[in-house]
């Protein structure tokens, strides 16, 4: 097998992880567990799993003026978005859902150019507005309730700070070492939210049955620790711009599983929207990621 081969089925692999993640989200929520516990034992067992990694690989930490601000986009950037993500599940469709997440990379686009004083090409132009326009169709042509909208979008919008911050405060930092301090600072976070809310009245609801707890540790193992290994062993086989261009399979996959396990579906005006949406983003993928070096996964 060639390197660009395995590389490929790599970033494939991870990109049906992350986008089986909905799906089990909506599982989960189905047999009564509460957002804070999922994302709890989502971070949690990752946690484990990932430190688990660090110490057997012998991986050491950064130094804490590293870790820090490490720390900080996990507790804050990352426990925002996945907030935004599953609680936008329980009002639109996980389809809609992941479509309206990848409008981040047009986000992260108009945010390295404000803050970070990259330029907006006339390709990058087209591709944002191409975008934009996809989501008002994928929006505006189907049901999903309001709240669920501006979740989806909200989480859009976080990740894309997110990964922009990212892109400064991680620079030259081993890549297993960041994902762990992400996810064990989500987790810490997780873990108050949860004890606050018990506190003051207002437990988290966790699964009441054992397909509930094998859709949160799905999440955690499959859509999360394998997505992410499987996303950084596959990126340095196929290269940025085709691994970009291959993890847009994420959404579609997503739509896929979610019209089989779930019977939704999307109008025709949604689904025009959509291919927009994902056809904008390989166009951003392929102008912008031949002239960087990293690709950050969902």
């Amino acid at each position: 097998m060639s390197s660009r081969l395995a590389g490929a089925l790599l970033v494939a692999l991870s990109a049906v992880a992350f986008g089986s993640m909905a799906i089990f989200g909506v599982w989960a929520q189905d047999d009564d567990t509460s957002t804070p516990a999922l994302i709890l034992v989502r971070f949690t067992l990752a946690s484990l799993v990932l430190v688990t990694v660090m110490r057997v690989r012998r991986i050491p930490l950064p130094p804490v003026r590293q870790v820090l601000p490490v720390a900080a986009m996990g507790g804050i950037g990352y426990v925002g978005q996945s907030y935004c993500y599953f609680l936008a599940l329980e009002h639109a469709q996980a389809s809609l859902v992941a479509l309206l997440l990848y409008l981040f990379p047009a986000f992260v686009a108009i945010l390295a150019a404000v803050f970070l004083r990259e330029r907006i090409t006339l390709v990058t132009g087209v591709a944002l507005v191409v975008a934009l326009s996809g989501t008002a169709l994928v929006v505006g042509g189907g049901s999903g309730r309001p709240l669920g909208i501006v979740l989806g979008i909200g989480a859009a919008v976080i990740y894309s700070i997110y990964i922009t911050v990212g892109s400064v405060v991680t620079r030259g930092l081993d890549t297993i070492a960041v994902t762990t301090i992400v996810c064990v600072a989500a987790a810490v976070v997780c873990g108050v939210v949860v004890a606050v809310l018990g506190v003051s009245g207002h437990p988290a609801s966790f699964p009441a049955s054992a397909s509930g707890w094998s859709s949160l540790i799905a999440i955690a193992g499959l859509c999360t620790v394998v997505a992410i290994f499987a996303f950084f062993a596959g990126l340095p086989l196929l290269g940025p711009t085709s691994t970009s261009v291959l993890s847009t399979l994420e959404p579609v996959v997503t739509v896929v599983l979610a019209t089989w396990l779930l019977s939704e579906s999307l109008t025709g005006v949604q689904a025009i929207g959509g291919a927009l949406v994902l056809g904008a983003v390989v166009w951003l993928a392929v102008s912008q990621t031949a002239q960087n070096d990293t690709v950050t996964p969902v």
